[in-house]
Formats: C-alpha cells, sequence, structure tokens
C-alpha cells in the first residue's frame, strides 16, 4: 500500500491520513506542511507555515529554503556546519536532501508511514516514522539514526503561521533553567538581517528578555507577532533536563491562537532535546527570497547550540560551559531514536496563556492563566517508549 503522490505548494508530496488529520510530507526534506487537524470536522485547523516562494523562480540558493514549510527534522542542526572533513548545508541532509519511500499502512485505527534515507556527508541510516491515531489530534513522529559515528546537533524545526486572526499567538512553554538569546552581530545586523534582542546576557523569564534597546530594556517573547521589522532566535533550556527521561514526564511548549479558539502543542524528551528555539521571523529579513515578508515562527525542540550549528555545538560554548548539551553522541553499536509529538486542541472561549499542563494517561490537560481548561487526548508516553504499533 502506498499514499497519495501530489504536488502541494509546489513540492511533490506524500500525503498522509487518519480520520482526523490530513499531512502532507514532501519528498525534498521531509518537511511536513499543511497539516489539516480536525479534518472531519466542520472548522479544520491548519497552525504550520509554507514560505511565500514555493511558486516563484528562480529557486532559493540555500537548499533548505527551497521546499521550506512546517516541521522538519534536522541534523546537524543549524548554518555553521563544517566540521574535520565533512561540510553539511544548513540544517543538514535530513532537511535538504530527498527522502525514499519505504512503507504505509492503514487499519485498526492507526496509519503508519516509513521512509528513509542514507546521508553522505557523514554516512549512515535515518529512518523517518510518522505515527496517526483515529480519533486523535495528534503527530507522532520518530527518527532513527543508525550507522552514525561521533557527536552531532540535530532537532525539530516546527514553524507555524500566526495568521491574520485578532490576538496573533500567546505562547508558553514548561518551566525553564535560563534563556539566551543570538550571539549579537556588530550594527545588530548579518546578512540583511536585523536583531533586536541582546544576546549577552542570559535571562531566567521568557516574559522578560532582554533587548539592545534601553525603552523598552526586555520584552516579553511569549506574544508574537511582535517587533515589526527585526528576526531573532532566542534559546530556553528546560528545566530539569538531566532527569526527563528518569522522570518520565514530558517537557512542553504550547501555541494559543485566541482567534481560532484552538492551541498547538508540541511534547518533547527533554534528556535529548533539552532546547526550545524560538525563531521569531516579522520582516526581519531582506536578502532574497525573504524581502521582508515573512511572518512566522520556529518553535524548535533541539540538541545544539541554539542555530549556530555544529562547530560551535561542539566547542565550548555559553550552553555546554553552563552543563547543557548541545550535542548527541551517536555509535554504530546502537542506534538512537529521537522521538516527539505534535498536536492541537480546541479551546474555550476566554482561554489565555498556557499556564501549566498536567498528564494522565492517554491525556494531557491544559490549564490557562484564565482558569480554562482544555484537553487532548494524545499518548504522551510514546517518547519514552518510542512504541509505533
Amino acid at each position: 500500500m502506498e499514499p497519495t503522490r501530489r504536488s502541494v505548494a509546489a513540492q511533490l508530496s506524500w500525503v498522509i491520513e487518519s480520520r482526523s488529520i490530513e499531512l502532507s510530507l514532501t519528498e525534498l526534506g521531509g518537511m511536513m506542511a499543511p497539516v489539516l487537524f480536525f479534518r472531519d470536522s466542520r472548522n479544520p485547523v491548519q497552525p504550520y507555515y509554507v514560505s511565500p516562494w514555493q511558486e516563484e523562480k528562480p529557486a532559493p540558493g540555500e537548499p533548505v529554503l527551497i521546499p521550506l514549510r512546517g516541521d522538519f527534522f534536522c541534523m546537524p542542526f543549524g548554518a555553521d556546519n563544517a566540521y574535520r572533513a565533512e561540510n553539511h548545508v544548513v540544517h543538514g541532509e535530513p532537511a535538504t536532501a530527498s527522502w525514499t519511500f519505504e512503507s504505509y499502512a492503514r487499519g485498526q485505527g492507526r496509519t503508519l508511514f516509513t521512509a528513509g534515507m542514507k546521508t553522505r556527508q557523514r554516512p549512515g541510516q535515518v529512518t523517518k516514522r510518522i505515527l496517526l491515531k483515529d480519533n486523535q489530534n495528534v503527530v507522532y513522529t520518530q527518527h532513527e539514526l543508525s550507522g552514525y559515528s561521533g557527536k552531532t546537533s540535530l532537532g525539530h524545526h516546527a514553524t507555524l503561521n500566526p495568521g491574520m486572526e485578532p490576538g496573533g499567538m500567546l505562547i508558553s512553554t514548561s518551566p525553564v533553567e535560563f534563556g539566551l538569546a543570538r550571539p549579537m552581530p556588530p550594527n545588530y545586523t548579518l546578512e540583511g538581517e536585523y536583531l533586536s534582542l541582546d544576546g549577552s546576557k542570559p535571562f531566567r523569564s521568557m516574559q522578560k528578555v532582554p533587548t539592545i534597546w534601553k525603552d523598552p530594556a526586555t520584552v516579553d517573547i511569549g506574544i508574537f507577532p511582535a517587533r515589526e521589522g527585526y528576526c531573532d532566535i532566542v534559546g530556553l533550556v528546560s528545566k530539569g533536563a538531566r532527569a526527563a527521561a528518569t522522570s518520565r514526564r514530558p517537557a512542553w511548549t504550547t501555541a494559543v491562537f485566541p482567534g481560532g479558539k484552538y492551541l498547538w502543542f508540541a511534547l518533547k524528551n527533554a534528556s535529548l532535546l533539552p532546547l526550545t528555539l524560538f525563531w521569531m521571523e516579522n520582516r526581519g529579513r531582506h536578502g532574497a527570497p525573504w524581502s521582508g515578508r515573512n511572518v512566522c515562527i520556529g518553535l524548535e525542540d533541539v540538541c545544539g547550540y541554539l542555530a549556530e550549528g555544529l562547530a560551535p555545538s561542539l566547542k565550548k560554548n555559553p550552553l555546554s560551559e553552563a552543563g547543557v548539551p548541545t550535542a548527541v553522541k551517536l555509535s554504530p553499536a546502537k542506534p538512537v531514536r529521537i522521538n516527539y509529538i505534535q498536536g492541537v486542541t480546541r479551546v474555550p472561549a476566554g482561554f489565555d496563556r498556557v499556564q501549566k499542563v498536567a498528564f494522565a494517561p492517554g491525556v494531557a490537560r491544559f490549564t490557562a492563566q484564565s482558569g480554562k481548561v482544555a484537553e487532548a487526548a494524545v499518548d504522551w508516553d510514546f517518547l519514552f517508549s518510542g512504541a509505533m504499533e
């Protein structure tokens, strides 16, 4: 059995379906978007971003920009990926090369898709698995890394569209130890990008992130869109990341869309992906193909030194010096599996920013600052078991 293949936003894609979800996955780069949640309802939801140049010619220069959309797996994660004899493109081959279809099965309320890739810059095999369950608005992904040696940065690059609804997005995360913005280049600009956040000062709250200005001296990065004309990157270190594997409780990120009356969530094992990266793009890049027109946000769970790339992640850096892992050790003796969950749930009127998330078997319960509550059916233990049945 094979899924439908068709062109979606100018990219040949596999269309993976369950009763509740229709998911398009590009063959080039394995990028996941559009994803239609609640497809069996009168008001389906599509939270992911698709870059505006998909139908334009000529194609963008960086390979990762050609299909740029939604969520995708990066290895190495980041930009500066020249290391020893290796010279990886931005975000690596899994985000830029072509995937090979392996299998597709539907039955007993489940849909399982598998694709593979043999990488060249660092030889090994990446196996991508996507699991959907009927009556759940959740995407379970697993990337199995086999045959590799050495350390690498890696992560998920979920990119959301804030849309045109009133209120934009309200973003929250599970508790953090500290955060750090991208290192500041001279004159606060870099190749047509304009930055507004001060990377020299660690911070403790995402609601008080230092800026380059005197007024405001700090900003709340949990409200987006904001700071039009700027592009910023901030990393938040999940609290207790080193204990996550033994605690078997997810770390989380949520984005509430008040105008759309839903929230998007991502769940991770913080011992593997200790950093949540905010890539806040609000018309702040002016080189081609950006041209000052992109409004999107990446909420990216990674292991790496921000988005600096493989070489900076393997060297001493401000995160590793603080005891935060910035690379994953790979060995041909034992495959590594990166399990990840993304989903959507409806929220009631008056539901604002998420304050806390409680987990019980088969359910996540989101409580807003307003006291309103929403729930999602989700088998979150997948993060630790990796069970794809």
